[in-house]
């Protein structure tokens, strides 16, 4: 469960169609249908490409990025190629549904790497012409000038990393870009890509109050796109701001005040047309990020490059169970691990069924929607919703306070729950645990009366 807890990134119309015909045949072709969408979970998977490199480490971050030594982005971009070609095939999907370039700084490779692996992954799958394909920008004025040669290269939408429109706020935060040159390159990223450019935001900034958040948001909103994500700054361990907060040089906002900046992030972005549609994802005209949303969906996705995670069946080595795999973090290791063997996999574990539905659950009720019926059967078609979670009563607790929602729809947080998403999830999970625990028991109790029926004949 804690692992989970860290860890947390269809039909519906046809099956009410199929209730004009007969009992029978409907109940065949929902058959079809279902058994369609559970072949689909393992026929897709979205990729992920992770670029390692920045040109500086920003002083909150630890993700897994490093400052090159040397320029080896023509050995970089082979080993991205292999790897994608040697997990493409052992995965044995038929389909790649998106592609999501992330970091580091993926906006530093050469335009000619993106598209080099964008022809890999056609080679080897399916990748429709209409997919999403993402990459994340560092919003500097080169990262900007290389924007039309992506798109060229076959980016269709762009991430762009504002993180704020305040001068002062971006150097203590390290960034290396100022807020006019933030505020061109989404102008530019839009005039590539109507409608599909995605702006990243932080809130919870040193000495950031909730009057200056509004006023931030006022402009943001009269130059972003279609798409807002919303990031609480954190302190990690290892960090520059890390250890500048600790020794007292900068201060943050307190719990209280960044609950309210987030509150105050919801109502302003709502009104503006901005639906929230995850914890920290707002769109309008429809334009959420598909990527992101088969993570939530809990759907298969393959994971490139140093450090990069994935989570798919290895059907290629005859595996029949979802694996969460890792590889290798630092980039000089992980690039002769893939010329040796083709990839650069440190670790994997092939997930549980117990595994696989904390996954769907911590991931699924990030977003408004929360969990279909349907789709939860697909991963657990013993132990609906209402037999999970129903009858406890640390959940009835959660529903008689408003902040969960069991209905016919499904499961979902309502608007102040999803709020409080963190303080749900154990209840959720402690309560999964033991109804699963309990099913096995009493499949394993079943199972050892019928072997002793069977020996008495």
């Amino acid at each position: 469960m804690i692992r989970m807890m860290r860890h947390a990134l269809h039909t519906g119309r046809g099956a009410l169609c199929l209730r004009s015909f007969s009992e029978t045949r409907g109940e065949v072709i929902e058959d079809v249908l279902q058994r369609t969408d559970s072949a689909r979970l393992t026929n897709e998977a979205s990729l992920y490409v992770h670029w390692p490199y920045c040109l500086r480490r920003c002083s909150y971050c630890n993700f897994n990025k490093y400052i090159p030594r040397e320029n080896n982005d023509h050995m970089m971009t082979e080993c991205l190629q292999r790897e994608t070609e040697t997990l493409l095939q052992l995965s044995h999907v038929s389909c790649i549904t998106s592609v999501f370039f992330g970091g580091g700084t993926p906006s530093l490779a050469h335009p000619s790497t993106i598209a080099a692996v964008l022809e890999t992954v056609s080679r080897q799958a399916n990748l429709s012409d209409t997919a999403e394909v993402t990459l994340e920008v560092n919003p500097t004025p080169v990262g900007r000038s290389k924007l039309e040669d992506f798109f060229h290269a076959g980016v269709n939408r762009f991430s762009i990393g504002v993180q704020s429109l305040q001068d002062e706020d971006l150097k203590v935060l390290g960034r290396d870009h100022s807020p006019q040159q933030a505020l061109l390159t989404v102008a530019e990223a839009r005039r590539l890509c109507p409608g599909r450019v995605s702006v990243d935001v932080m809130f919870g900034r040193p000495k950031q109050s909730v009057e200056s958040w509004e006023n931030e948001l006022s402009e943001l909103l009269r130059v972003c796109d279609d798409h807002v994500s919303l990031y609480q700054l954190t302190l990690e361990r290892g960090t520059q701001l890390f250890k500048q907060v600790l020794e007292g040089e900068v201060t943050l906002p307190t719990e209280e005040e960044t609950a309210e900046m987030y509150l105050c992030a919801r109502k302003t972005l709502h009104q503006h047309g901005l639906l929230q549609y995850e914890v920290s994802n707002f769109a309008r005209q429809n334009a959420v990020s598909h990527h992101n949303r088969s993570y939530w969906k809990g759907a298969q996705y393959i994971g490139v490059g140093p450090g990069a995670h994935g989570r798919f069946v290895p059907v290629g080595e005859g595996g029949v169970l979802r694996e969460a795999r890792t590889q290798t973090l630092e980039p000089d290791i992980w690039m002769r691990e893939v010329q040796q063997k083709g990839h650069a996999t440190r670790r994997r574990i092939q997930l549980s069924n117990l595994e696989l539905l904390e996954e769907v659950l911590v991931m699924g009720m990030r977003m408004t929607e929360g969990i279909n019926h349907k789709h939860w059967e697909l991963f657990s078609p013993q132990l609906g919703l209402h037999e999970v979670f129903g009858t406890s009563s640390d959940v009835q607790e959660l529903l008689q306070r408003g902040q969960l929602i069991l209905d016919e729809r499904g499961l979902r947080c309502s608007w102040e729950g999803l709020a409080l998403l963190d303080s749900l999830l154990p209840a959720l999970l402690v309560e999964l645990e033991r109804r699963v625990s309990q099913r096995l028991q009493e499949d394993e109790h079943a199972k050892g009366q019928t072997n002793r029926t069977s020996n008495t004949r």
